[in-house]
């Protein structure tokens, strides 16, 4: 059995696209669990960049097959524009390499409208929502109301499900819109049709057969709508538990749980953050780390590496190794702090993460500090030819947490790889 989770430690933006680029060389199918376009992975290969909304990054190889599962919400006129962009530049996907759950829940334009209303609404509690009308799309899942991919090929059963939606949400739209809204994504579903199947089954097939599979979920576990910074949450499971629900597979047949884990700490949007940097050092690795959203282009709030949230995501995840990605950027540092635990305002200290958001808030990071190194290393290959302060940084987090690092990325290319365990 050889099924891999791979999460996000942090808040997103851990560079789970290119880890999962390049363990898709290797496997048969990756699998996208939960989320929906709010995310984005960015891949380079070769001089090409892709930006990848949906479908996983594992389309850019012939040998492997993607899936969107059921837990991901989906906005078919964006998963099609994804396809056709594709296909625009020769990457193929048909119906044998790309897969859709038949009862993943659909975006509507409703969704979207609601979405920007209610964080218009939240004045200075705002969350930071991408506006593409996920959380809305997941509150109709939640109220049994919500409309499934499967339902896009049957016009009758689509009218029936959109027109429920508006009078259970009170809204107030015009007939044109509605019966619009209705051909608009009946047409979509004709569209897509030939991709929509039963994935949990195609799945556990595969599993059956012995195929080696990635499951990959969006956003990072800080996010997570139970165990992240609630409210600041997206509306779903990115840990490694929703995987199984996401996918429709038993946890007994997962093998490893891999933990992307950025050399620093970033958030997109409101919340609080106890590492974050304000000032030189945050602007630094923004312009140094390229931290500007792949979906919505906004800045990213930076800090130094929070081992405190670290040692919670490998607790919340069973995670068994840690891949370490960005380390390039911490080139030029005279000095990088790391933060161990953290301390209230009464004097006491947390090493492990608190739930209570008014503590986590309220509480300040100590910081253990560790030499930087003044050399490029986004040429570096093998772990022993990196400057010996950085190699001195990565053998600190592996004590700390103790789990292994077992891949540290210095780069945004594939082969700006440093390989220490095969993965």
């Amino acid at each position: 059995m050889n099924l891999t989770v791979i999460v996000g430690t942090q808040w997103g933006d851990e560079g789970k696209g290119k880890i999962t680029d390049m363990l898709a060389d290797k496997v048969d199918l990756v699998v996208r669990y939960q989320g929906g376009n709010n995310a984005g992975h960015t891949v380079v290969v070769g001089d090409q960049k892709f930006k990848l909304h949906l479908i996983p990054s594992g389309i850019l190889y012939k040998r492997c097959v993607c899936v969107i599962g059921n837990g991901v919400v989906i906005d078919p006129e964006v998963l099609i524009e994804e396809i056709k962009g594709l296909r625009g530049r020769n990457i193929e996907v048909t119906e044998k390499n790309f897969k859709v759950s038949s009862i993943a829940n659909v975006i509507l334009p409703f969704h979207k409208l609601i979405d920007s209303q209610q964080e218009t609404k939240r004045h200075e509690e705002k969350i930071g929502t991408t506006g593409r009308g996920i959380g809305p799309t997941y509150t109709d899942k939640i109220a049994r109301v919500g409309v499934r991919m499967q339902d896009l090929v049957k016009k009758d059963v689509l009218e029936k499900k959109i027109r429920k939606i508006v009078r259970m949400r009170n809204l107030i739209t015009a007939e044109d819109d509605i019966i619009k809204c209705i051909d608009d994504y009946h047409g979509y579903g004709l569209t897509l049709q030939s991709y929509i199947t039963d994935t949990s089954k195609f799945v556990n097939d595969a599993i059956d057969d012995g195929k080696k599979i990635i499951l990959e979920g969006a956003q990072g576990m800080m996010l997570d709508v139970d165990h992240g910074t609630y409210p600041y949450v997206t509306s779903s499971n990115p840990i490694s538990g929703g995987a199984c629900a996401g996918a429709g597979v038993g946890p007994t047949k997962i093998k490893n749980v891999i933990g992307i884990t950025k050399a620093y700490v970033t958030r997109v949007g409101q919340g609080p953050f106890t590492t974050e940097l304000i000032g030189e050092a945050g602007d630094y690795l923004v312009e140094k780390g390229a931290e500007f959203g792949t979906t919505t282009g906004r800045k990213r709030r930076c800090g130094w590496l929070d081992l405190v949230v670290l040692r919670y995501a490998i607790r919340i995840n069973g995670l068994t190794e840690i891949c370490l990605t960005k380390l390039d950027v911490l080139d030029g540092l005279d000095t990088i702090k790391i933060c161990t635990k953290y301390k209230t305002k009464s004097n006491e200290y947390y090493n492990s993460f608190p739930l209570d958001l008014d503590e986590y808030e309220e509480a300040s990071p100590i910081y253990d500090e560790l030499q930087g190194w003044n050399q490029d290393i986004s040429g570096i290959t093998k772990f022993n030819d990196l400057p010996e302060n950085a190699k001195k940084y990565v053998n600190y987090i592996q004590e700390q947490v103790g789990v292994k690092i077992t891949l540290i990325s210095v780069g945004s290319k594939r082969d700006q790889t440093i390989r220490l365990i095969q993965a």
